[in-house]
């Protein structure tokens, strides 16, 4: 915001304020462990959707196998309720019960044993 100019005599000076511009809330998408959706599946989307490599989408899948739970990704809320319908849609398709949820990145962390 633009305060009055001072006039010094010969020079003339304007001070403006900057504004910060906050980041957005990053929420994690979590991916959840079940009984039928397979291996090759979990991969699939982590590749497609998360845009993982095959390596990174194999560790995630193999931590969410052992561990109950996993990290695919951080997003903005509407980018990460947007892949979250994108991967449901994908899994009901495919007959997969994969369940997803996400929390604030500042929420509780889930450790990587």
């Amino acid at each position: 915001m633009a305060k009055p100019f001072e006039d010094d005599g010969d020079v003339v000076v304007e001070t403006r304020t900057r504004e910060k511009t906050k980041r957005p809330p990053m929420y994690r998408v979590l991916l959840h462990n079940d009984d039928f959706t397979t291996r090759d599946f979990v991969v699939f989307v982590l590749m497609s959707v998360f845009r993982h490599t095959e390596a990174s989408a194999t560790r995630v899948m193999l931590h969410v196998h052992h561990n109950g739970v996993g990290v695919a990704g951080v997003f903005t809320r509407e980018v990460a309720e947007t892949k979250i319908d994108t991967v449901e849609k994908l899994a009901t398709e495919h007959e997969f019960p994969l369940r997803l949820s996400m929390e604030p990145e500042d929420g509780p962390k889930e450790t990587d044993d």
